[in-house]
C-alpha cells in the first residue's frame, strides 16, 4: 500500500506566530497516527522558524511511527541527526529568504560532498534520502553516492495546475513519472511531496513506482475547517483510490 508520511511543520507554524505552546506539533503526530498516517515528516530549519530542537526531542521519545527528518546538509544538522538517529533523514536545499523549500537538490554538483555526508547518517541507521527533482542526472548522481531513497519534487506539477497550465503540467507529470521509473530501476526507492492536495494528489498516486507520499501544508490548511485527522483520512482515500 502506498504510504502517507505527515508533515507537521504548519503546526509549529501556527504556534510560533503567537509564541504559546498551541497548537502542540506532538499532539499533531498523535492524530495522525490515529488517523492512519504511516510515518511523521518534520523539517528542523537553520533558522527554527517552525519545527524546534525540542519538537525533535518530544517526537523520538513519544512517537512510534517513523521519524523522518528533513534538514539541510550542514555540520549542525549532522550532529543533531546522529544524536537522535531517526528512522530516515531527507536532505533538502535550504535558503533562509525562501518561504519553503525551493526546487531539489543539486547531487552533480555537490556529489563528494554529499557522499562523505551521509556517511555517517548511513552507518548510523537512518535511511537517507535526497529530495530532488525528476532530472535523470540527478537522480542517478543520488544512485552513485549511496542514497536509499530520492523523494522526488511535485511542487511544480502542483502550481502548473493550479495556474491552469494544463499542457505544462502534463509534461511535468511524464518528468516524474518516467524519474520514478529510472530511481527504481537504480534500486533507490522512490517518494515524492511538495504542494500536494486532494485536487493533485491522484495522478502521483498513480505513478506505481512512488512508496510514499509527504504531505504537510494543505493537509494543516484543511484541517482549520474539516479537522486534522478528517483531511488526513481523505487523503487517504484519495491515494487508495488513485493507486487502485
Amino acid at each position: 500500500m502506498l504510504r502517507l508520511g505527515v508533515n507537521i511543520d504548519h503546526v509549529a507554524t501556527i504556534r510560533n506566530a503567537r509564541g504559546t505552546p498551541w497548537p502542540d506539533p506532538l499532539r499533531a503526530a498523535r492524530i495522525a497516527q490515529d488517523a492512519g498516517a504511516d510515518g511523521i515528516t518534520a523539517h528542523l530549519r537553520e533558522d527554527r522558524r517552525h519545527i524546534s530542537d525540542a519538537d525533535i526531542d518530544a517526537l523520538m521519545a513519544n512517537m512510534t511511527l517513523p521519524l523522518n527528518l528533513e534538514m539541510a546538509a550542514t555540520a549542525e544538522m549532522q550532529v543533531i541527526a546522529l544524536r537522535h538517529r531517526p528512522h530516515a533523514v531527507c536532505i533538502v536545499p535550504e535558503k533562509r529568504e525562501e518561504r519553503t523549500t525551493e526546487g531539489g537538490l543539486d547531487v552533480v554538483g555537490n556529489e563528494a560532498m554529499l557522499a562523505d555526508y551521509i556517511a555517517p547518517l548511513r552507518e548510523a541507521g537512518s535511511r537517507v534520502s535526497l529530495f530532488i527533482g525528476h532530472d535523470p542526472a540527478q537522480i542517478e548522481a543520488a544512485a552513485r553516492i549511496g542514497a536509499a531513497v530520492v523523494e522526488l519534487h511535485t511542487g511544480a506539477y502542483c502550481d502548473l495546475d493550479t495556474e491552469g497550465r494544463h499542457a505544462e503540467r502534463d509534461a511535468e507529470l511524464v518528468g516524474l513519472t518516467q524519474g520514478a521509473g529510472l530511481a527504481d530501476s537504480l534500486g533507490l526507492e522512490v517518494h515524492a511531496g511538495h504542494g500536494l492536495t486532494f485536487d493533485t494528489v491522484g495522478p502521483i498516486a498513480a505513478i506505481p513506482q512512488i512508496k510514499e507520499l509527504n504531505i504537510g501544508h494543505f493537509l494543516i490548511a484543511e484541517s482549520v475547517f474539516t479537522g486534522l485527522g478528517e483531511a488526513i483520512r481523505k487523503m487517504r482515500r484519495c491515494m487508495d483510490e488513485a493507486r487502485a
